[in-house]
């Protein structure tokens, strides 16, 4: 059976969509396929890498990329999740074959002006919610549930 492929996309694809995209290839790899970008690629944050270090995960080989390279290249997603502000979420192109899309508005801590024990505080509980959601995205996309 072919893999649900599923498409992350956040600012700049440094912390939030590639957190997602591991949390679900990791957590789905049987039944789902994830990907992730950003409206505006920039380098991955380096406290995603650590705080998914920290539960096993290495996304240290994480190479940013363009939602708009992807769309333009005819990459096609069962689903388009979209991780940032609603606002920003707009922006992104509707992907031809797309079934569905949805906007779960996580912040970005790191964008804050806040110490840098609280920002890695603030990214390990974001880690921990988006590990939540995209374990219920499972059971709720999964194959089997879909009856």
């Amino acid at each position: 059976m072919e893999k649900i492929k599923v498409l992350f996309v956040c600012d700049d694809n440094s912390l939030r969509s590639p957190i997602a995209e591991a949390w679900l290839n990791y957590l789905g790899q049987e039944d789902f396929l994830a990907r992730s970008a950003g409206f505006e690629p920039g380098s991955l944050n380096p406290l995603a890498v650590a705080v998914m270090q920290e539960v096993g995960l290495d996304i240290s080989g994480h190479k940013t990329r363009s939602v708009f390279a992807l769309y333009t290249a005819g990459e096609l997603f069962a689903y388009v999740i979209t991780l940032c502000d609603p606002a920003v979420a707009e922006r992104c192109p509707i992907f031809p074959g797309v079934a569905r899309v949805a906007n779960w508005p996580f912040p970005d801590p790191t964008r804050e002006e806040i110490p840098e024990d609280e920002k890695l505080r603030r990214v390990r509980e974001l880690r921990d919610l988006l590990r939540e959601r995209v374990e219920k995205f499972i059971q709720m996309a999964r194959p089997e549930s879909q009856g």
